[in-house]
């Protein structure tokens, strides 16, 4: 995949499968799928850190997962989160955080907002960095917004969201995140734009979809959002290999000859 293949998709009427991941161990996983594209999302600092939200996330932690994503799955399209502030600074300093990201191993960055951003992103642009856009529910203005709450349900709000959508595509971005909106809402926003969206808690008639890794499978248990389907419970099957590996040791059953080494 390269930022075309994400336009033909839209153009052919073919969806676009995004996942998150934080850690070598699953990219080498999720490199052998077919999944289009990787996030490593600011979420990290989340799922991997046990923070209560993503303001928590810095540019040093995006760029060691980010790194540790890159060496795990080379051949896939990876795009980094700019984590909280680091592109609300001066030019120079945001521009230095998207090339930290990108010298990391990321072959685009994805920050929230239209509002404020739209002369650093077609900065970026120009500068050889492709942007990914990130409308709605967007986890680092969470105080501003009172809360993790469905965006757009007013005309007002909806309205402000469609003027945000287009301000991204205009300014440069080839990709928008559409984040629990509305489904109605978020279809009106894809026919819209030129440029594909990806949804998350947005329904199904966005160009693709993104879901956390760890939720997919069913690993994360501490929340549960409407938007969120457990593919396979995860949890109960890495539970259930730990403790069969106890009772083994408990009944000398671990380790066994081959196991072991010769003198």
């Amino acid at each position: 995949m390269n930022i075309f293949d994400f336009q033909k998709k839209k153009e052919n009427n073919e969806k676009i499968s995004m996942i998150t991941c934080y850690d070598y161990t699953s990219a080498r996983i999720i490199s052998e799928t077919s999944i289009d594209c990787i996030l490593v999302g600011d979420s990290v600092a989340m799922t991997m850190h046990g923070y209560k939200d993503t303001l928590s996330a810095t540019l040093s932690m995006m760029a060691f997962h980010t790194a540790a994503v890159a060496r795990g799955a080379p051949k896939k399209f990876l795009i980094s989160d700019m984590p909280f502030l680091s592109y609300r600074k001066s030019l120079s300093k945001n521009v230095s955080a998207a090339q930290e990201l990108m010298q990391s191993g990321a072959q685009a960055v994805k920050l929230e907002c239209a509002q404020g951003n739209v002369n650093l992103i077609k900065h970026l642009v120009e500068s050889g960095i492709p942007v990914v856009g990130h409308i709605g529910l967007t986890p680092q203005f969470i105080h501003m917004l009172g809360g993790y709450k469905i965006q757009g349900r007013t005309d007002e709000s909806a309205t402000r969201l469609k003027e945000e959508a287009l301000l991204l595509q205009e300014a440069g971005c080839f990709l928008v995140v559409l984040e629990c909106i509305p489904a109605i809402l978020a279809k009106e926003i894809t026919a819209s734009l030129s440029i594909p969206t990806i949804g998350i808690g947005a329904g199904s008639h966005t160009d693709g979809q993104v879901l956390v890794f760890q939720d997919l499978l069913g690993l994360n248990t501490d929340l549960h959002p409407k938007f969120v389907k457990k593919f396979i419970d995860g949890q109960t099957h890495f539970k259930t290999g730990i403790e069969e590996y106890i009772q083994a040791i408990k009944t000398g059953e671990f380790p066994q000859h081959e196991h072991c080494f010769e003198n």
